[in-house]
């Protein structure tokens, strides 16, 4: 009998070393095949204008193509919950926004179970950090951002703006204008930005806030006009644009986008990865097309960014908690 408990613990501690080894050697193989990046919103927005030149990059350092996926709905959690549930071999990452740390603390205040945690995916790089915009169509009546928050002050929900849904980039901080002006607006969510930004040009919504890189074509364009934004200092792209807390209003947010793993990824694959995405954010093409459409990019390593998205976090719970619950 003990001779067969010996040899049942041999088994089990040889599987194991195997297990071990196999992975080793998986990881020190990586990338052998392609590498797929989910895009947790449709074609159109912030992350998907990031996203492709960054794969592009990327697929050139790995020497295995990077493969864009868009999973939209939910505000970015159904793609973001794929990337955390799945394998965590490096070989599906995910770029994502800043709505990765407020969804988690969404459904805490719904009383839904969550899809995800932050802490069920790996930070590996940060692109951009931009604050968001107050965009308008170019024929609306609001010519300043006191303009526009005088007429939501006067008629309570009547003035509306879209969002790539409940709690994301775009819902967010125009709930954080809201509670600082004191008014009220009535939220029209989307699938994504890029359908958000459909409706405000076909005037199916009046307004939005979204990344700088979203809209400003159509500036150029001459159909919107941006009213303010939520930084501290004037924006690179737009330097006319004056920021809502130089005008009264202390509304502050910064729309980020930034790569992930699932958390488990072995440490060789992530440091793969990060070496990638390091050499992405460098390239002049890369830089040169983000910033064509409205983002300087702003990289951050992986050791800051995981501080970032951690501080991030703790941020975002508070301004959850004050929006509240939204069905």
């Amino acid at each position: 009998m003990r001779t067969l408990v010996t040899g049942f613990r041999f088994a089990v501690v040889a599987a194991l070393c195997m297990a071990g080894t196999t992975a080793m050697a998986q990881s020190a193989d990586f990338p052998s095949r392609p590498v797929k990046m989910v895009v947790p919103f449709p074609p159109g927005g912030l992350a998907d204008t990031v996203a492709r030149p960054v794969a592009e990059a990327m697929s050139r350092e790995l020497g295995q193509p990077v493969v864009i996926e868009n999973k939209g709905g939910a505000g970015g959690a159904i793609g973001m919950a794929q990337v955390a549930k799945s394998a965590p071999d490096g070989y599906t990452v995910l770029m994502a926004l800043s709505s990765l740390t407020v969804l988690p603390e969404a459904d805490a205040i719904l009383g839904r179970q969550t899809t995800f945690t932050v802490r069920s995916l790996r930070p590996i790089a940060r692109f951009t950090a931009d604050p968001t915009v107050l965009a308008v169509r170019a024929d609306a009546p609001w010519k300043t951002a006191k303009d526009f928050v005088e007429d939501a002050r006067k008629r309570p929900g009547a003035i509306n703006y879209g969002s790539s849904g409940n709690y994301g980039t775009m819902h967010v901080p125009m709930e954080i204008l809201a509670q600082n002006a004191g008014v009220r607006m009535t939220h029209v969510p989307f699938t994504g930005a890029g359908p958000a930004v459909v409706a405000l040009l076909g005037g199916q919504v009046d307004a939005l806030s979204t990344g700088p890189a979203t809209v400003l074509q159509h500036v150029k364009a001459g159909k919107v006009r941006v009213l303010a934004h939520w930084g501290q200092a004037r924006l690179e792209t737009l330097p006319e644009v004056p920021a809502l807390k130089d005008i009264g209003y202390g509304a502050e947010y910064a729309q980020w986008s930034g790569l992930f793993a699932p958390a488990d990824t072995p440490e060789p694959v992530v440091q793969r990865l990060r070496a990638a995405a390091k050499a992405a954010a460098n390239d002049p093409k890369v830089k040169q097309v983000i910033l064509g459409a409205g983002s300087p990019v702003l990289y951050q390593d992986t050791p800051d960014f995981e501080k970032y998205v951690q501080d991030d976090a703790r941020r975002m719970a508070d301004v959850v908690k004050k929006i509240g619950k939204v069905e």
